[in-house]
């Protein structure tokens, strides 16, 4: 069974970075696109980015585009999301889902409906 862990999530100051990982275990995720969802306070989940099975597809949400990279590492069955530049409006509870989608040309999905498989996640608070 697929398991999702996040980390890295911290307190950090405007203008400052942060690197978020989501480790798999269980299965290997070769053939699984990967998205990170964001939750603040008072509002709804929003998607962020999300990654293909392959990592040739990238996508980013307007807020973010810019500032946040997207990418994985087969070998530690791990997927990152690099965070430059924070702002405070970032601040939320970041989740990374995953969805078994093996053909590379598929790409990913930003709809959170197309997640079956989801972490716990991790707090990002930006503030000075």
């Amino acid at each position: 069974q697929l398991q999702l862990v996040e980390s890295g999530g911290a307190l950090v100051q405007p203008g400052g970075s942060l690197r978020l990982s989501c480790t798999a275990s269980g299965i290997a995720l070769h053939y699984h696109a990967i998205g990170w969802f964001r939750q603040a306070p008072g509002k709804e989940r929003e998607v962020v980015s999300c990654i293909s099975s392959g990592g040739g597809t990238t996508d980013y949400a307007d807020s973010v585009q810019g500032r946040f990279t997207i990418s994985r590492d087969y070998a530690k069955n791990t997927v990152y999301m690099q965070m430059d530049n924070l702002k405070p409006e970032d601040t939320a509870v970041y989740y990374c889902a995953a969805e078994e989608r093996s053909y590379e040309g598929a790409g990913c999905s930003m709809t959170e409906v197309e997640y079956p498989d989801w972490g716990q996640g991790t707090q990002v608070t930006v503030s000075s």
